[in-house]
């Protein structure tokens, strides 16, 4: 889906990156080529990683909490994250030149769904616009079934298909990695202007999102305070879930975030005018709670992924009535 023939090469379409392929070539993702004019996906139907996560992990918050959520991956990206934390199957067709994958039919992952009475299934762990093909057919099937669909993705979907995918995609977690175009063409192999015009697009779609910054000491740490900004405009009920790193993948000569470098941010991030901000893996911080914004109460308590739910109910906070931005 979603490319034109040009005189044998063809040009792709799904994602923001618009690689032109030559003949027996592949684009930037490694997992999409050119035939004799013609575009083929190499990993519809091969699934690398399939998994019963809890929402929280996506990481999700105003999105059915506390529920659980089919989750699976294909190899391959198309971005090339210097400090990918899952660069063993992300970049597989780049570093060892193979596309692995057991047969799993968008068929079977919806039954695999249903089995373990999960309430939505997530394309996740590598970045879902690359086996697009295999997600939306999972996707309208899993709709029928009154299953919810999530993307968690970088943001770089194409226009026409993230239009073409809206009616049966119900939530997404985007990564905004950065707020520089210099850190994004550095360490994401990308640019940073797509990601931005692809979260405003989800909004006028009507898709609920979260959005993650994983926070890299010396490389993103000053950006927070421009994306808080970013993110207030684009509307401050958007979750902001701003998450600790640690040395992986080609970036090993930077420390873990310290905690209270994210206690910091989610302080910038609620003063910018944001009602939902959290902090990410380092498990006990009080970011992790989900809080009235009208009164304060606690609402969600939250260590990790075990979820408790307070003073909620129905979308609202039993105590002051002020109705929380979510899917509930």
């Amino acid at each position: 889906m979603f490319y034109s023939p040009i005189n044998g090469d063809v040009k792709c379409h799904l994602c923001r990156h618009e690689c032109r392929i030559a003949g027996n070539k592949r684009g930037i993702c490694g997992v999409r080529e050119n035939r004799d004019g013609k575009l083929y996906s190499l990993v519809y139907g091969k699934a690398i990683s399939y998994h019963v996560d809890p929402i929280e992990k996506k990481p999700l918050f105003h999105f059915l909490p506390g529920s659980t959520s089919f989750s699976f991956a294909t190899a391959g990206c198309n971005f090339s994250c210097l400090h990918c934390q899952n660069w063993e199957i992300s970049q597989l067709p780049h570093e060892k030149k193979e596309i692995l994958g057991m047969d799993l039919s968008p068929e079977e992952i919806v039954e695999l769904a249903r089995k373990y009475r999960c309430e939505s299934i997530s394309y996740t762990y590598t970045e879902p616009t690359i086996f697009y093909e295999y997600a939306y057919d999972t996707a309208k099937l899993a709709n029928k079934e009154g299953i919810k669909n999530i993307f968690v993705t970088n943001g770089y979907t194409g226009e026409d298909a993230l239009r073409e995918i809206s009616p049966y995609l119900d939530a997404a977690n985007i990564d905004l990695k950065g707020f520089t175009e210099g850190f994004y063409k550095k360490v994401c192999g990308a640019k940073l202007k797509p990601v931005l015009d692809n979260i405003k697009l989800y909004i006028e779609l009507g898709i609920w999102i979260e959005v993650t910054t994983l926070l890299i000491p010396g490389y993103n740490d000053k950006d927070v305070k421009p994306i808080a900004r970013f993110l207030k405009d684009v509307g401050e009920n958007i979750p902001w879930h701003v998450t600790g790193s640690h040395p992986e993948y080609k970036l090993l000569n930077v420390e873990p975030t310290a905690p209270e470098s994210l206690v910091t941010a989610r302080k910038i991030g609620l003063a910018e005018g944001l009602k939902y901000v959290y902090t990410g893996n380092v498990p006990g911080l009080e970011g992790e709670n989900t809080y009235c914004p009208g009164c304060g109460t606690l609402l969600i308590k939250r260590i990790g992924f075990n979820v408790e739910i307070k003073d909620f109910k129905a979308g609202k906070c039993k105590k002051c009535g002020t109705r929380i931005a979510g899917v509930f």
